[in-house]
C-alpha cells in the first residue's frame, strides 16, 4: 500500500491531532521544516508514555533512528521490558525492535524523512486475547532546511472492543501479524501562522 497524500483529518486520535497541530504551529515558512525549540505543546506526563523522540543520523537509505526518549506503554507494547530503563534511549530504533519488526515499520519512518512531512499510519492487530485492535502512528520532522534532524513519533493503540491487552501487541511474537489499512502523508499545501491561539487548529488548505 502506498502512501497516501492526505490533510489532518486523516488523524484519529484527538492527543495525535492536538500534537500535529503544534507541530503546524512550528512551521514559519509553507517548504521548510519547523525546528524542534519552536514545537510547543502541552503534552502531560501520560501523553509522554505514547512517545517517542529521535535523532536522525546518516541520510537517505543509510539513515539510521536513534531514540532519545521512550514512552513507557510503548516499551510494554513491543515487549522491552527487559531492558533496563536507563538503557532504553542512545540507541538506534533496528537495535530496540529487532530486524523483522524493523521491516514493518521503516517505510513511515522513510516516507517522513524524505517526504519531509508528518507521516500517519494504522495498523490492525489481534491482542493476546483475540481482541482486534488499532495500531496508530503519528510521525513529526523537525530540522533546519530541508535536512530532517529530529523525529517525535506519537503511538496509540484502541480497540472497540473496549479494554485490551497492551503486552507484546507489537512485538517480535505477537498474537497477530500488523496488517497496514492506512499509509499517508500529511502533505497538503498550507499557510503557516505566525502566532495562533494556544486553542486554535492550524489546518492545510
Amino acid at each position: 500500500m502506498p502512501f497516501k497524500s492526505a490533510d489532518p483529518s486523516v488523524v484519529k486520535s484527538i492527543t495525535q491531532r492536538v500534537l500535529l497541530n503544534a507541530w503546524l504551529r512550528a512551521v514559519r515558512k509553507p517548504d521548510a521544516l519547523p525546528k524542534l525549540s519552536d514545537f510547543h505543546t502541552e503534552g502531560t506526563a501520560d501523553e509522554r508514555a505514547d512517545m517517542m523522540g529521535f535523532d536522525v543520523v546518516g541520510s537517505g537509505e543509510d539513515a539510521r533512528f536513534l531514540i532519545t526518549q521512550q514512552g513507557a506503554r510503548l516499551t510494554t507494547a513491543y515487549g522491552n521490558e527487559h531492558v533496563d530503563p536507563r538503557l532504553r534511549a542512545n540507541r538506534y530504533l533496528d537495535d530496540a525492535i529487532g530486524p523483522e519488526r524493523y521491516a514493518g515499520v521503516i517505510l513511515s519512518y522513510r516516507a517522513c524523512l524524505t517526504r519531509k512531512r508528518p507521516t500517519y499510519t494504522v495498523a490492525e492487530v489481534t491482542d493476546a486475547d483475540g481482541k482486534d485492535v488499532s495500531y496508530e502512528r503519528l510521525l513529526l520532522p523537525f530540522g533546519r532546511g530541508d535536512t530532517v534532524e529530529h523525529i517525535i513519533g506519537a503511538y496509540k493503540a484502541i480497540s472497540i472492543e473496549g479494554g485490551f491487552r497492551l503486552q507484546n501487541l507489537m512485538g517480535v511474537t505477537p498474537k497477530s501479524i500488523p496488517i497496514v489499512t492506512v499509509r499517508a502523508v500529511i502533505d497538503r499545501k498550507f499557510v503557516p501562522v505566525d502566532h495562533p491561539a494556544s486553542q486554535d487548529s492550524v489546518e492545510l488548505i
